[in-house]
Formats: C-alpha cells, structure tokens, sequence
C-alpha cells in the first residue's frame, strides 16, 4: 500500500497539480494539508471523476486537511473530538488540522501542525499546547489500531540534518529545541520516521521557501513526515520525497512525501 502526503497550500489553486499526480502516481491515499476551503466547496468531484473517494474537513482560507482514498475509508474521525473528550480538546479542534480513516486495517491519520509564527508568541504557545494533546490523540488511537500511520505537515525539522544550514535555527520556528522536544515526546508513544528507516544523509526536503531561489539552490527543510507505528515500520518497504511537483508554474512550497508498506 501507498500512503502519501502533500500540503497543497490551497486546493483549488493547486487542483490540476494535484489530479495530474494521482494520475501518474495513482497512491491508495493521498493525504493534503491547507487546502484552504470549506467543505461544500472542495472540488471532490475533480477527484472521484479519476477514481478516488473524498473526505474533508475544511476551513474558508486558512488550515483545512483531507484525505483521498481509492477505496472508501473506515471509521473516518474529524478532529481531536473523534477520539477525545471534548472537554480536554476545548478550543483546538476550531481549527481543522486532523482527519483520520482506516483502509486495510491501517488507520492513517492525517495532520497539518500549526507553524508557531515566531518563538515565544501566543501562536507558538498554541502550537506547543496543540501538539500535547495530539501526544494524548495518538496514545489513544494505538490502543485501538494496531497499524497506524500518522503523516502530514508537522511544521518541525526534528534533527538539524533536516535543514539546508542548521547554524543559528536554534531559535528560529520548526527548529527550536522546545518544538523538537514536544514532537519527540509525540513520537514516544511508538511512533518511527520511515524517511530515516531508508535514507541516513542529509539533503533531503520537503519544503522550499518561495523566496531567494530557495528550490533552485536546495535550501529546504524536511518538515513533512510518516511516522509509523512498530509493525507499519518493520513492512515499510520505502519512502521518498517526489521533488518533481515543486518544479512546476506556480507550485505549492512543499512537494509529496509517499510511503510505501506490506499489509
């Protein structure tokens, strides 16, 4: 099975990117972040017209994950609340960023992970809030799915090899040690990167900034991830970054992470 992710950075803007990729890497799922639309408006038609079964969970211009599937899903969870009291979830399911289903047994979570604006501010403070109660979701959800693949956007470089030029990131957003602690402990409750299971060196990116060159000249950031539970990871077969989207007119800034496993 194929499990991809891509944060789009609007769907609408990016449809004809993204329909034309599924056809000629036709995944089982393809999991998009910041698709930038409300759900009655996404173009799921575009999408079931080349084989694939939408599900969404979307927000007007900012935010917004789905999933598409060539089979239907199972047990589709939109938010924290599909697993979570919503007394502990309070106000962080007012932005869509987690949609979950099952296809095969293997329960594929999908996530877009706040940015943080900048160290130290409220939106950082969020973020940081945001992703230890996406610990608690995940803990619960191993304890119902043996396979669980947890992909998405996750807006952090975990290890300094992940940048184009760590010098100085300490303190820069997606790199601070108080980011890559709380992914860590997200990660702790059995979960390993597929990308490192097969590919050690640096050099590696999912993420270009649209400014200075920055794809041209490979000065990216690997912030898009698969993070597999214990026997997803043994079955994994590969992972890799498809760069060949971001070489397009008027790409999105990330490009495809797939991921590939036996089940």
């Amino acid at each position: 099975m194929q499990v991809a992710t891509w944060n789009v950075n609007s769907i609408r803007m990016r449809l004809n990117h993204v329909v034309d990729w599924l056809q000629a890497r036709p995944v089982d799922v393809l999991c998009l972040q910041e698709t930038k639309v409300v759900d009655e408006l996404f173009p799921g038609a575009a999408f079931e017209a080349v084989g694939y079964h939408p599900y969404i969970y979307g927000q007007k211009t900012y935010n917004g994950v789905a999933l598409l599937s060539r089979q239907p899903l199972d047990d589709v969870k939109l938010g924290f609340v599909g697993v979570l009291d919503p007394v502990e979830v309070g106000d962080l399911d007012e932005q869509k960023r987690v949609i979950a289903g099952v296809t095969k047994g293997v329960c594929i979570v999908n996530l877009y992970v706040p940015n943080g604006s900048s160290v130290g501010s409220d939106k950082y403070a969020y973020k940081l809030r945001w992703l230890a109660l996406l610990q608690k979701y995940l803990a619960a959800l191993l304890t119902q799915y043996q396979q669980v693949n947890v992909c998405g956007d996750f807006n952090i470089a975990l290890e300094d090899r992940d940048i184009y030029d760590p010098a100085g990131k300490e303190t820069h957003i997606m790199a601070s040690p108080v980011e890559r602690e709380a992914l860590q402990a997200v990660l702790s409750v059995g979960l390993k990167d597929a990308f490192r299971k097969f590919t050690q060196e640096g050099g590696h990116y999912s993420w270009w900034d649209y400014r200075a060159a920055s794809f041209r000249r490979n000065h990216g950031w690997r912030i898009d991830h698969h993070y597999l539970s214990p026997t997803l990871y043994e079955q994994a077969q590969r992972c890799t970054i498809d760069v060949e989207p971001r070489q397009q007119e008027q790409p999105s800034d990330h490009t495809p992470v797939i991921v590939e496993y036996l089940v």
